[in-house]
């Protein structure tokens, strides 16, 4: 598992011609407002205030950068799916979100997060369909596990694989997070860890070549 020696705040902005221009990997956490994007992107690197948490959903509008270790990014992405914003803004968000995703090329996996005490919402499923529709790496990041009694884990788990069997012949890869009680960083920062060692031995091989 990788050692989380350093984290740092980069910039903040809504156009990705404005993110960092070096080629270092870049890993963006999205999920709807209130999911725990922040206080996961903490626990992950052991600052609590890092990544701005706030009693107001929908408060994170804009694209963060926190460089890790000198050499990766974490990438805080806007909220989705908040009820109260209009209509003009939710489309502002939704076109910031999907600039990033689509144009930019550094992005090397996406972690969506979805609240585990809640059945399977018809605009997560959506938001997953845009993402396999655009070959969109990414990984599902189920979020606040310790708010279930240990009985009802597994069966709120299943209900959401069940739902996407329906769609999906292959399954995105999955971690059960809990921020409060760290449950899933050991696994989160390990996957983490082999894709950078991917990229490092492609780099590696393409150079000697």
């Amino acid at each position: 598992m990788i050692d989380i020696n350093s984290a740092e705040f980069v910039i903040s902005n809504t156009d990705p011609a404005l993110c960092p221009d070096d080629n270092k990997p870049e890993y963006a956490f999205i999920g709807r407002s209130n999911v725990g994007k922040s206080s996961l992107i903490n626990m992950l690197t052991n600052k609590r205030k890092l990544a701005m948490t706030s009693s107001t959903p929908g408060k994170t509008t804009l694209i963060n950068h926190f460089i890790v270790n000198h050499s990766w990014y974490i990438v805080d992405l806007p909220g989705y799916g908040f009820a109260q914003r209009d209509k003009k803004r939710k489309k502002q968000i939704r076109n910031v979100i999907e600039r990033y995703i689509e144009e930019r090329q550094q992005m090397t996996c996406l972690f969506l997060l979805i609240d585990l005490r809640h059945d399977p919402q018809a605009i997560d499923l959506e938001f997953m369909r845009y993402l396999g529709e655009n070959g969109v790496p990414f990984c599902i990041v189920f979020t606040k596990a310790d708010k279930l009694k240990g009985g009802e884990q597994k069966p709120k788990l299943q209900r959401y694989i069940d739902a996407l069997k329906k769609e999906w012949d292959e399954l995105p890869p999955y971690f059960v997070t809990s921020s409060e009680k760290r449950i899933g960083r050991k696994e989160l920062l390990s996957y983490i860890e082999e894709i950078n060692l991917s990229i490092s031995q492609t780099e590696n091989t393409s150079s000697i070549n």
